[in-house]
């Protein structure tokens, strides 16, 4: 039986165990999928030795940028794009060879397509980490101008949260959540951005899944924001998890 299995801290409201379980059900291979939950990525190591012959792996926070430094081989994309949530793992002489991918990128992009329109020039992307270095690299490849939303702007195309107002809001269409406020169980929060700019023109997108309808987007839709979660985007991240996997 091969084993795949999802790399993280924590993975209590993990989304890529169950998908694949039922994948593996419903198409009958004969596979298995393991959360590895390590407080540490200096853990890594150890859990490979332990779980010999694992064929590949999905990444999550926060390592998707961590887990570079054990690896063998990245894919040119991922490494132009800084993270990795994908890695194959081949086996010779009992020793593993790991390839990072960035299935995000393809993710996000394809997702997101079906609801742009002509207006959609410009986006902010709230969050900095390896979710957000995805989609900005998809924005670029889309030919959208983007600027980072961090709490502590440091670079050019950074912004503060507190600097965000009615202009910026006017010239940023696009809007993408990659920050986990809001995630359940803490569903009260979302980032602090000030929603009453928004209108019929905006397009809000969180890479969040659960709950179905964050309070980002409900924030959006109540200025008449078109919205949308990160569900499509995450199973269309796994299918080409799995066609690494099986290369």
């Amino acid at each position: 039986m091969k084993t795949f299995g999802l790399l993280g801290y924590p993975l209590s409201q993990s989304f890529s165990q169950k998908y694949f379980t039922g994948k593996f059900e419903r198409e009958k291979i004969d596979a298995r999928f393991l959360n590895f939950e390590l407080p540490s990525i200096g853990e890594f190591p150890a859990m490979l030795q332990q779980h010999a012959y694992i064929a590949g792996l999905s990444v999550t926070i926060p390592y998707k940028e961590q887990v570079f430094d054990f690896l063998d081989e990245i894919d040119p994309q991922a490494k132009e794009i800084g993270a990795v949530n994908c890695v194959r793992i081949s086996w010779l002489d009992k020793k593993p060879h790991l390839k990072g991918y960035n299935t995000d990128l393809i993710g996000f992009t394809e997702s997101l397509k079906p609801l742009l329109g002509n207006h959609h020039t410009k986006a902010l992307v709230l969050g900095t980490g390896g979710a957000a270095k995805a989609v900005a690299h998809a924005l670029k490849l889309l030919g959208i101008a983007f600027r980072y939303v961090s709490r502590h702007p440091q670079e050019t195309n950074h912004v503060g949260y507190d600097d965000i107002d009615e202009a910026i809001m006017e010239e940023y269409k696009l809007i993408v959540n990659c920050t986990p406020l809001g995630m359940f169980p803490k569903v009260d929060n979302c980032p602090d951005i000030p929603y009453q700019f928004a209108s019929s023109d905006h397009l809000f997108y969180d890479l969040t899944y659960n709950p179905e309808n964050t309070l980002f987007m409900q924030n959006g839709a109540k200025y008449g924001a078109v919205t949308k979660n990160g569900l499509e985007m995450l199973h269309l991240q796994a299918e080409a998890a799995w066609k690494h996997w099986n290369e």
